[in-house]
């Protein structure tokens, strides 16, 4: 009997012990008894700490706006499963999803696969199928052993590097860099997004006889001066092109910097790909992602992001600074047992007002409880008001009840959080 879509999630689940387990052989083994399906004539496969979702969803905006047709794929997903692979902008259906799986199952064997694999394999065939012009792969975990590694891609991006998954991937930037490089491919280019990466990112590149094209050396970008009402910037390569855009759609400062990797990889591939400056444009200002500093409701202003690391922290109060003054900032905050919880906080500081830490252990045996990150608050930064609920629902309405209509409430710390709010709004 065919499975439904939840059951074939559910089944996959079972069928490898460890939830994470980094290789390429097993995936690729079942790619190719599959037939070795490309999901695109091109490939753009994009990598790095932060900012890979955006960056995705930029990229795809603008090659939509110049005629193409685009295969998407992203993880993890907020809502639904479905939302991880989107067909010239639309979520996949559950039947095209089913179908693959029934493929992918067929041709196993007796090789497992995680629930990744399974996913990875699913949007390779979903999009093969369906008569892309370009394929935007987001890595999952890493680089270099991560399933979508099976596919040479025509150019990568690489947004940043900081300290995450260290256990999979190192303790120290450059062995995270080393790692996230391993997607790149020899005379092929590799967009560093990153004004600061490490040496040891930018080693492997030349190791692997990338093209590297440099976020500040090989292009740039000027943004508007404060105070000045200017709603342009610019955006400059080495060999004299030069655009003016509108600003984008998408809040924080960091923006500036994935929208600028997305224009040089778009830039880099102008042989096969035309993409005029009207279609960046239309992109800029259309592009939203769901989850990336969201507002989901006016009074009080209350916004959704997946920021889960210290360097999205650093972005998230980068933005903050940018904001005027209206008024108190609550933090709705939950976190994973691997994350650097002490770096987030570390990283805004006093710019929280009042910290409602919501337990994730019941939505995942990965969650801390809210009472492990009221520890880590009492040991980095006692002094915060702060109070502590077993789940993202109490300590949402807790903030909601003390906060103001010129308050901002701000609900960040992990996907969970950010599919909580979204699945309650909703």
């Amino acid at each position: 009997m065919t499975r439904t879509l939840e059951q074939w999630l559910a089944y996959q689940e079972t069928t490898n012990v460890h939830e994470i387990e980094l290789g390429l052989d097993r995936v690729r083994s079942v790619w190719q008894a599959m037939g070795a399906p490309r999901p695109a004539p091109i490939v753009i496969t994009v990598g790095g700490t932060n900012g890979k979702g955006s960056t995705v969803a930029l990229l795809e905006g603008m090659l939509r706006a110049a005629g193409y047709r685009t295969g998407c794929y992203t993880s993890p997903h907020l809502v639904r499963y479905n939302e991880r692979v989107r067909i010239d902008g639309v979520d996949a259906s559950d039947a095209a999803l089913v179908a693959a799986f029934e493929r992918i199952e067929a041709a196993r064997g007796t090789i497992a696969q995680t629930y990744f694999e399974f996913g990875t394999l699913a949007a390779i065939d979903v999009m093969a199928r369906a008569g892309m012009d370009v394929a935007i792969l987001e890595v999952g975990l890493g680089g270099r052993l991560d399933a979508v590694n099976i596919i040479d891609a025509d150019l990568v991006v690489i947004t940043t590097i900081d300290l995450d998954h260290q256990a999979w991937l190192g303790n120290d930037r450059d062995s995270i860099g080393r790692e996230k490089a391993g997607i790149a491919r020899a005379g092929r280019p590799a967009v560093v997004g990153e004004l600061d990466p490490p040496e040891g990112l930018l080693d492997a590149l030349r190791g692997a006889g990338a093209l590297i094209e440099r976020a500040g050396s090989s292009f740039w970008w000027e943004t508007p001066a404060a105070g000045t009402g200017d709603s342009r910037w610019r955006w400059f390569h080495t060999d004299g092109t030069t655009l003016e855009l509108p600003l984008p759609a998408l809040a924080a400062p960091v923006q500036f910097a994935n929208a600028s990797a997305a224009i040089a990889s778009l830039h880099a591939l102008r042989g096969p790909l035309a993409v005029p400056a009207v279609a960046v444009a239309s992109a800029l200002t259309g592009v939203r992602v769901e989850g990336r500093l969201q507002q989901i409701a006016e009074h009080p202003r209350t916004l959704v992001d997946v920021g889960h690391n210290p360097q999205a922290a650093r972005a998230l109060a980068a933005w903050l600074d940018a904001q005027p003054a209206t008024g108190r900032v609550y933090a709705v905050y939950g976190a994973l047992a691997d994350k650097d919880v002490a770096g987030v906080i570390t990283a805004l500081g006093d710019r929280i007002d009042h910290w409602f830490l919501a337990g994730l252990d019941a939505d995942t045996p990965r969650g801390l409880a809210a009472a492990a990150l009221e520890g880590v608050f009492a040991e980095t930064l006692p002094d915060a008001v702060r109070g502590a609920f077993p789940n993202v629902g109490t300590a949402w309405q807790a903030a909601r009840t003390a906060a103001r209509d010129s308050d901002t409430v701000l609900l960040f710390g992990s996907f969970f959080v950010a599919s909580a709010a979204l699945t309650t709004r909703a």
